[in-house]
């Protein structure tokens, strides 16, 4: 029997790679776990969300998608509207508060248009 998977690093595609790292810790807040060029083919920088389990990486070497090709990473924050003035306040566009009918959301890009939701559970998810 298999169990026990986890999600633990999703790779970014960026065009710059200074730019996406400022944009992710010092606009959203993420915290920057590791930053290392091994060789003139690699830099690897991890990013976590405040409290995840799963990171993101961007970087050189790290994944030949297009920048910008991401449009459906999601993370589910306690609330919509804390989240939404929190990127408001750190110069991030984005969507005001969406009610969705399956949960509030608020959507952002990156500086290269990779996509995120930000998704506030409903009541009912929420309880045991």
């Amino acid at each position: 029997m298999i169990d026990n998977w986890k999600i633990e690093l999703i790779a970014f595609p960026v065009t710059d790679i200074d730019r996406a790292k400022a944009f992710y810790v010092d606009q959203l807040g993420f915290v920057c776990d590791h930053d290392a060029t091994p060789n003139d083919d690699i830099r690897f920088v991890q990013l976590t969300p405040p409290g995840s389990a799963c990171s993101i990486a961007i970087g050189k070497g790290v994944s030949t998608m297009e920048p910008g090709s991401l449009n459906a990473v999601q993370i589910v924050v306690p609330s919509a509207a804390d989240a939404y003035t929190h990127l408001r306040e750190n110069g991030v566009e984005c969507s005001e508060v969406v009610d969705e009918g399956w949960g509030l959301f608020v959507y952002f890009s990156d500086p290269d248009g990779n996509k995120w939701a930000l998704q506030e559970l409903p009541d009912y998810a929420t309880q045991s």
